[in-house]
């Protein structure tokens, strides 16, 4: 129980509920909504209802997701007393798995409250797209194949965190999907991905004691770290791929997320060479911000 020590957080408290949120991870959930709008903005179809019921969704899922994720890890023995990563309320007993199991119901339970109202302006597709989102939330770590112990977590979240969510917002505004909402999906689901990543190559040692077989694991410290990078490089390089098919016009304000790129070759550097598990945790930390800061500043070139 070293790992309580370093948390003064008391049993039950909203601390420890803040703790297993994951606050810190949220942005994967806000980014691809704001890229979706930006583009639904520029071809004239914003629909401020939809967007915002669509970023509620979208939060709600992620939560429920992390919660989940907090209670199946524990259950499966993963989170163990040689965790190096953020401490889990489970792990530590400050939320029972009695509780997070209302906290995961609770929090799907309020995402569908927006996704009925998708549903009526968007029609069943949409329904479908959301129930498939809460069943991927749930199946990452819960469920009798969890896909995230079998090397299949980063291929669903650039999936869902990329293409549904960033084609699924436009499409809830637009009521159709066009290609360059499959193109700004690009950059957006690697830059998520680039998040689970971090989080794999620090618990690559003890994810193989356990037993989970993250793609980190299967690839090697080495391999994972080159996913990274290629990952953080697959995002800025896919700007030059929407300006040359005319996203949001075409215009030089896409390149506007170049101004992250210090950031970018910063992080590269310190997944690429850094150990420490403190160090690889603010690493995650940022580039769940970079994902954010990128979102917001493509999302002006879009609509620019």
């Amino acid at each position: 129980m070293a790992a309580l020590n370093r948390v003064p957080v008391a049993p039950g408290s909203l601390g420890a509920w803040w703790m297993a949120i994951r606050p810190r991870t949220l942005g994967v959930a806000v980014a691809p909504v704001v890229a979706g709008t930006a583009l639904a903005w520029h071809d004239d179809a914003l629909r401020a209802g939809a967007a915002l019921a669509a970023l509620a969704g979208a939060l709600f899922i992620t939560i429920g997701t992390n919660l989940a994720n907090d209670l199946f890890d524990c259950e499966r023995g993963t989170d163990g007393p040689d965790r190096v990563g953020p401490p889990r309320a489970a792990a530590l007993g400050l939320l029972t798995p009695a509780a997070l199991r209302r906290g995961i119901a609770a929090s799907f339970g309020v995402a569908l409250i927006p996704g009925i109202y998708l549903v009526s302006v968007a029609f069943w597709p949409i329904g479908l797209v959301g129930v498939a989102s809460i069943l991927a939330g749930l199946a990452y770590t819960g469920g009798p194949f969890p896909y995230g112990y079998r090397a299949l977590g980063d291929l669903v979240v650039f999936v869902f965190f990329g293409i549904v969510a960033v084609a699924g917002t436009y499409y809830v505004q637009a009521l159709t999907l066009t290609p360059p909402a499959f193109l700004v999906a690009l950059p957006i689901g690697a830059l998520a991905t680039a998040i689970l990543v971090v989080n794999n190559i620090r618990d690559r040692e003890t994810d193989l004691r356990a037993g989970k077989r993250t793609l980190a694991v299967l690839l090697g410290d080495r391999g994972a770290r080159l996913e990274y990078v290629f990952l953080i490089v697959l995002g800025f390089a896919a700007i030059g791929l929407l300006r040359g098919a005319d996203v949001g016009g075409g215009s030089l304000a896409l390149f506007l997320p170049f101004l992250l790129t210090p950031i970018a070759l910063r992080l590269v550097h310190t997944v690429w060479t850094q150990r420490d598990a403190a160090v690889l945790n603010r690493a995650l930390a940022q580039t769940a911000g970079l994902l954010l800061g990128f979102s917001v500043l493509l999302s002006i070139g879009i609509a620019w």
